[in-house]
């Protein structure tokens, strides 16, 4: 077996072993440790439902978000267009009402 220290599908450091299987409690994913490499190099950003995001796609906000350094708050089923990637794979940079605003990609809907 081998010893995995992060979760393969959502990067989540609670990863336990309960003797037969790895288990992910934040996920839910189940892994005997052998599909470890084939996960690890998914170098691709996905949005909250694990669909792929690319530059130029629109998405929505599942849930309200407060705007730090501003009274703003973005409601949740506000639409994004023209999301642009940066280099961190958990978030998205975007428009929202005039204002360029870096979102993470788990309160995101493609």
């Amino acid at each position: 077996m081998n010893t995995i220290t992060i979760c393969p599908q959502c990067q989540s450091e609670n990863i336990y072993f309960d003797g037969t299987l790895y288990i992910c409690p934040d996920c839910a994913y189940e892994t005997n440790g052998s599909d470890e490499s084939a996960t690890a190099t998914d170098n691709t950003p996905r949005d909250s439902n694990g669909a792929e995001l690319a530059t130029g796609d629109a998405v929505t906000v599942i849930q309200d978000l407060k705007v730090k350094g501003s009274s703003m708050v973005i409601k949740r089923g506000t639409k994004v267009k023209s999301i642009r990637l940066t280099d961190n794979l958990e978030e998205v940079d975007c428009k929202i009402d005039g204002s360029s605003i870096v979102l993470k990609t788990c309160y995101l809907r493609k």
